[in-house]
């Protein structure tokens, strides 16, 4: 797969606007981490039903109650998750999310109950799988956000907040990307897969080691994580990530369509731009709830 250089200078100039709203809503405070991933959240689900709408036509019948209501959901789920640091008033985000994530759930079940002549179980599965694959990923990232992690070391317990966690995590997948990207595109002939041709099995093994080595030794200079943890967050990022990708890739392939959706010229929509996040996140979210010595 040779370089095209236009599509390079594309991509490069709208990764840096990308990059800094990135960082911006990253590191200002929690609240601006909370805006944009609320952002990201809907952004996905909305690309996540055109797909579905795609492959599975009556789901163009769910009607916006479920359409919108089953984001809304989500969105609850995560509010639970940016939990007890950040009360309002009297109420926590915690009460708050879960309280509303059961009055919503309550409300759906019924609505399909009642209002439904005949309920069709594939719709309910697909929207249930967006939970799972959008609104639990996230979710999990508001965890991984807020939480002051403990792992066991070799004679001590290492305490580190868990931004230094989220930004290893995305920077590792964005040196993956990026070097994938230019590896396949200088020496790439074999291609990964038939999901997703352009993915070649030198670009995706160089960009993978280069994107462990550099992220691990990044996150032990400047977020001060321990080496093991390093290692196994850049590892899953990698792998997950390029698994997150085919993912995505087959869903946009069941669907008949190039991208997504088309927020950033050169990257396409939402999913395309987190693919990889959405299902590294959880898998990352378990490893260190094994590495913990409290359990969450």
């Amino acid at each position: 797969m040779a370089l095209n250089l236009q599509t390079f200078k594309t991509r490069t100039l709208t990764a840096l606007l990308f990059v800094m709203i990135m960082l911006s809503g990253l590191l200002i405070n929690q609240w601006s981490f909370f805006i944009l991933f609320t952002l990201i959240h809907f952004g996905c689900w909305h690309e996540y039903q055109q797909l579905i709408k795609k492959i599975y036509p009556p789901y163009n019948g769910i009607g916006w109650v479920h359409e919108y209501g089953v984001m809304f959901l989500g969105w609850c789920f995560m509010v639970w998750r940016f939990h007890n640091p950040f009360p309002l008033g009297q109420v926590t985000m915690y009460g708050l999310g879960w309280y509303l994530f059961l009055l919503m759930a309550v409300f759906l079940m019924a609505k399909e109950i009642v209002f439904k002549k005949e309920i069709d179980l594939k719709i309910i599965g697909y929207s249930f799988l967006g939970l799972i694959y959008i609104s639990l990923s996230w979710s999990l990232m508001m965890d991984i956000r807020i939480g002051f992690w403990p792992v066991a070391g070799s004679n001590n317990v290492q305490i580190f907040p868990g931004l230094a966690i989220v930004l290893l995590l995305i920077g590792t997948i964005w040196i993956n990307d990026t070097m994938a990207y230019l590896v396949g595109s200088f020496i790439g002939k074999r291609p990964l897969s038939a999901i997703s041709p352009q993915k070649t099995w030198e670009g995706t093994i160089g960009g993978a080691i280069i994107a462990i080595i550099v992220a691990t030794f990044l996150g032990i200079q400047f977020t001060g994580i321990s080496l093991n943890i390093a290692w196994g967050i850049t590892i899953i990022a990698t792998v997950a990530g390029t698994f997150g990708d085919l993912l995505e890739s087959k869903l946009k392939r069941m669907a008949g369509v190039k991208d997504s959706g088309q927020i950033m010229p050169g990257h396409g929509g939402f999913l395309d731009r987190f693919d990889s996040l959405l299902l590294a996140t959880p898998i990352v979210w378990l490893f260190l709830w094994a590495m913990s010595e409290f359990p969450l």
